[in-house]
């Protein structure tokens, strides 16, 4: 989607990419820490449409999947024991070998090293279902970073972040929208589609706290949901996902710089 917003405004794409605080959840932490690596976006986009990759295959539907992490959390008394109950899950769950899956991770980063501005990285604790936020001061490596906040659960494994097992910070919340709380402007990038279940808070429920912030979202349209397939954890779906959300970035891109350039305080 930032490479369709730069193929129409490269200045925006560039404010956008340059913004004071960059937040990654579950595949949005890959992303993440991508685009403040200091690779030219232009590189990471097309190394998405090359067929040869390090990604693991998995089987898994993910409807099927969302149902049985939203089933998990039948009976939880509040948001943070509904994570904690998947983290059960996860924790129970037969995954593939924790040095393979973290040999994709390695693959997809374009350095070891956090970048020297605001990043933040979600992930949550197995145990307790609290949010743990990640960044440059954490002491956790990058990597492990990424790989705890991508750790789906029942697909990969948890990881150990301060020696406490980690899942995917999208048990907790897809966007993690209101860690943005008291910036001036915010751009969501969602890949649920709205009106689709999914696991943890809603992303209408985060909006309340960015209150007084001037807040644009783009969410997976029909296209993209198509290209991710049932599987959009299977590494066949990276090209049409790309090609997808290059075209939603460019439809996108008008309202993006409306927003962009808006004064929160009118």
């Amino acid at each position: 989607m930032l490479r369709g917003i730069a193929d129409v405004d490269p200045a925006l794409a560039d404010a956008v990419l340059g913004a004071d605080v960059v937040i990654g959840t579950s595949a949005g932490a890959s992303a993440a820490a991508q685009i403040t690596s200091g690779v030219p976006l232009d590189d990471l986009y097309d190394a998405q449409l090359r067929p040869e990759t390090a990604e693991v295959e998995v089987v898994v539907d993910m409807e099927t999947l969302f149902a049985a992490l939203v089933g998990a959390t039948e009976g939880a008394t509040d948001a943070q024991d509904a994570a904690r109950r998947v983290g059960a899950l996860a924790l129970s769950a037969k995954t593939v070998a924790p040095e393979v899956r973290m040999a994709a991770i390695d693959a997809r980063l374009p350095t070891t090293s956090w970048p020297q501005r605001d990043l933040r990285i979600t992930a949550v604790d197995a145990g307790t279902g609290a949010l743990t936020v990640l960044g440059p001061t954490s002491g956790v490596p990058l990597r492990d970073a990424v790989a705890a906040s991508a750790a789906v659960p029942g697909v990969w494994p948890p990881v150990a972040i301060s020696g406490r097992p980690h899942v995917d910070g999208g048990v907790r919340s897809i966007a993690n929208a209101d860690l943005a709380s008291g910036a001036q402007r915010v751009l969501v990038i969602h890949t649920v589609p709205e009106g689709a279940a999914a696991p943890g808070v809603a992303l209408e429920d985060e909006l309340t706290a960015l209150a007084g912030s001037v807040v644009h979202v783009i969410r997976a349209d029909a296209a993209a949901v198509a290209a991710f397939g049932s599987n959009p954890l299977s590494p066949s779906t990276r090209a049409d996902s790309a090609l997808a959300g290059r075209a939603l970035g460019a439809a996108e891109a008008a309202a993006v710089a409306r927003d962009w350039s808006a004064d929160p305080s009118r």
